[in-house]
């Protein structure tokens, strides 16, 4: 123990430019210790931690061990060094490049692990709500939480090498703003299209209709969405406009309500009159796809008397709808034809005073 001590006075005695031979000992101790610390902590407890994980029902503790086991072995060189040259007196320039190096380091690997959490995630949401639309929604989610957390980053290592971060944050806001107002129709866009994905008012495959115009949804894009029209041609909205009107989607429609009326003459009888609701009832009823709702002989018009009728069709396709509708409005007219009951149309009868 004495002979240490007195070995350890000798080094401390011994100046080697700044420094003494003991700063150096410590110096080399410390690189080679964490270097060979790290190297167990990578060998042992990475693969027990892998074992654990593989062992619970959830993956993301298998995503957590992976993004720590695929830690670079600079990382590691950067550690130990940065660590040792802390007993040594160095140059200010060679320190800053040293600390800086293995702040960017450390950054580095965090923003990896989180940006692999935030894909796991998407990942699974997207499994989970079984999402038809393209990738480029996600692909911009990830790519504005890469930015956000290398900006964070940047302004970390920036404060800890001693740049004043409050002005250069001050500067940025200004020139941020001119960059948002140039952009801003293009960012209202980009915005709205996350605003869509998240809230999922109609997804790819939806029949929808905007003010006059109705189509099926073929492409939610980052800017615009596509929507083939029932005529064949293409209609392209932008995103901001869809978040901004009234959008129906008809693809979530579970049935179609049907409401229509018709005239009979004035010189239908009342037994005749009593009939048609049951006429219109038989009829509905026996169509697959359609349900009965109401009949009523409603109102006197001038050259009528008018019935008013609802059916539902519990159909989304709109073709099969018009079917259905169709072999009504035939059944009609020959249920009609057959009691001799006779279609109003508009008419007029002149007395003549003799």
């Amino acid at each position: 123990m004495i002979m240490i001590q007195e070995f350890i006075n000798i080094l401390k005695n011994i100046s080697i430019g700044q420094n003494t031979a003991y700063s150096y000992a410590l110096a080399v101790l410390v690189f080679f210790g964490l270097l060979i610390v790290l190297k167990i902590f990578e060998w042992l407890v990475i693969s027990r931690l892998r074992y654990w994980a593989k062992k619970t029902k959830t993956d993301l503790d298998d995503v957590v061990v992976e993004i720590i086991h695929n830690i670079k072995p600079p990382v590691y060189l950067l550690i130990a060094i940065y660590f040792s040259i802390q007993f040594l007196i160095i140059p200010d320039l060679a320190q800053v490049i040293i600390k800086g190096s293995f702040l960017l380091a450390i950054v580095y690997e965090v923003i990896q692990g989180l940006d692999k959490i935030a894909i796991y995630i998407l990942n699974k949401y997207i499994k989970k709500t079984k999402d038809k639309q393209n990738n480029s929604i996600v692909k911009v989610i990830t790519g504005i939480i890469r930015i956000l957390l290398w900006l964070i980053g940047i302004l970390l290592i920036l404060q800890n090498l001693g740049v004043n971060v409050t002005s250069l944050i001050a500067s940025l806001g200004i020139g941020g703003l001119a960059v948002a107002l140039a952009l801003q129709t293009v960012l209202s866009d980009l915005i709205s299209s996350i605003s869509i994905y998240m809230d999922k008012p109609f997804e790819v495959g939806d029949f929808i209709t905007i003010g006059s115009n109705s189509g099926t949804v073929e492409k939610i894009g980052l800017k615009t969405t596509r929507l083939k029209s029932m005529k064949g041609e293409e209609l392209i909205v932008s995103n901001k406009e869809l978040t901004s009107v009234r959008v129906q989607n008809f693809k979530r429609l579970e049935k179609r309500r049907e409401a229509f009326t018709f005239g009979v003459s004035y010189e239908t009888s009342a037994e005749k009159l009593e009939k048609i609701p049951t006429i219109l009832k038989e009829i509905i009823e026996k169509q697959a796809l359609a349900s009965f709702d109401r009949c009523h002989f409603s109102k006197y018009s001038d050259s009528s008397l008018d019935f008013d009728t609802v059916f539902y069709v519990a159909t989304q396709d709109y073709a099969e709808f018009m079917d259905v509708k169709q072999k009504i409005n035939l059944a009609i007219f020959t249920a009609f034809e057959k009691e001799s009951i006779e279609f109003a149309y508009p008419t007029q009868t002149i007395y003549i005073k003799k």
